[in-house]
């Protein structure tokens, strides 16, 4: 089946020439010249990647970018004439997966989301057991969490730190190597290294998935390294 990408891009011109490129390659497109039209489109065609432009009228990309986030965890890739490192920052942060700049060479993008169709690809092969432990149950593949077999629901990003920490359960993770794998190298770039963003969502996570969250059995700190998934000596190996 062909990939499917969404622009999201008030310059159609631009849109045409993608299309024709990318088209000739196998890929589907589908375009959105606002970002009410982007929302839509993205929840109604379920792009395996989005290009996003940063300036746009309403609304700009930041806040696309952040509410496509809210909706999914597809791929974003912000195509932009804003190249300050306060731009590229902001991009991450809004949880963008990657950002070149305009004007362009239309093969390093090219190669670009074949980068990013690689990893998501690979993380869901990866993503492919179930972990389950008393009443907690991940479905790593679906994405899915339960608790005495009720859904849990959580952010994508809240899954992404979830999976990663089951997956290498056991090994105590540092803070740089799990804002990398979770958030993207682009948060490494805050004030605090993207300390303070790790720690909220890990603290999100318990309380959602922990009987006693001030008292963690799941998620463990290692104070001054990192966290990590406690591994029980009755713990059946999925």
């Amino acid at each position: 089946m062909d990939k499917k990408i969404l622009v999201i891009d008030d310059d159609y011109s631009l849109f045409k020439m993608l299309k024709l490129y990318f088209t000739s390659r196998g890929y589907e497109m589908v375009y959105a010249p606002y970002w009410r039209d982007g929302l839509k489109m993205a929840y109604d065609h379920h792009p395996d990647l989005v290009i996003l432009d940063i300036m746009m009228p309403e609304m700009d990309g930041y806040e696309v970018c952040k509410r496509l986030q809210e909706m999914s965890d597809v791929p974003i890739l912000m195509l932009t004439a804003k190249a300050e490192k306060d731009d590229l920052l902001r991009g991450f942060q809004a949880g963008a997966a990657d950002y070149l700049t305009k004007p362009f060479i239309i093969t390093e993008l090219e190669y670009r989301i074949r980068a990013l169709l690689k990893h998501t690809i690979n993380r869901s092969r990866e993503e492919s057991n179930i972990y389950e432990y008393g009443s907690l149950k991940v479905d790593l593949k679906q994405g899915r969490v339960f608790r005495d077999n009720e859904q849990v629901p959580l952010t994508p990003t809240e899954f992404r730190l979830l999976s990663y920490l089951i997956r290498n359960r056991g090994t105590v993770i540092g803070h740089e190597e799990l804002i990398r794998r979770v958030w993207g190298t682009g948060y490494l770039l805050d004030p605090d290294g993207g300390k303070a963003s790790l720690q909220l969502y890990v603290s999100y996570l318990r309380d959602k998935i922990e009987d006693a969250p001030k008292d963690p059995y799941f998620i463990r700190t290692k104070w001054g390294v990192g966290y990590f998934w406690y591994v029980p000596e009755t713990e059946v190996q999925p």
